[in-house]
């Protein structure tokens, strides 16, 4: 290994050019909606996949994800607007320069993201998320909604093998 790359010097430099954050051209998009109960713990999740950040794009997912008289909180990108047509109520919370553990109100969808984001660098080593990022989602999310039933997990387990073969 020496002799082939011991003389090569790394560049560490950032790619330059592009977009970062929602507008880059390397991310997908994505919608996390976290349903919590009466006492503020997290129940069920979903995570899905879209077309874009717009208000268009959000209104289907919406309308496909959410129950109508959902309460919905953003982080008060214009798009989440889209939500109120799927009769939901819509709540923008302005994060601002806030980080992230600083509003409260976030703080189990960003628990979830970060052991999404976990879960994938322990699993997926090089994968194409533009083409099976709904698959991965809905892994992740099937195992976090389904951790109340640990005692169907032999049969699941047994329902998915034989699937495979099919």
């Amino acid at each position: 290994m020496r002799r082939g790359f011991g003389g090569r010097r790394l560049s560490g430099r950032q790619r330059v050019g592009g977009k970062v954050g929602r507008g880059s051209e390397n991310k997908v998009a994505f919608v996390a909606a976290v349903s919590l109960n009466t006492e503020g713990h997290p129940l069920h999740t979903k995570m899905i996949p879209v077309p874009g950040f717009t208000r268009t794009a959000l209104t289907d997912w919406a309308k496909v994800a959410l129950v109508p008289g959902s309460r919905v909180l953003s982080d008060g990108l214009a798009g989440f607007t889209g939500v109120t047509a799927a009769e939901c109520d819509h709540q923008a919370i302005i994060i601002g320069p806030r980080q992230p553990n600083q509003v409260p109100e976030f703080g189990w969808l960003n628990t979830l993201l970060g052991n999404l984001k976990t879960s994938f660098s322990g699993a997926y080593h090089a994968f194409k998320f533009a083409k099976y990022g709904t698959r991965y989602l809905a892994a992740f999310a099937d195992r976090c909604n389904q951790r109340f039933h640990l005692d169907t997990l032999p049969n699941r387990l047994l329902v998915a093998v034989t699937a495979i073969g099919s």
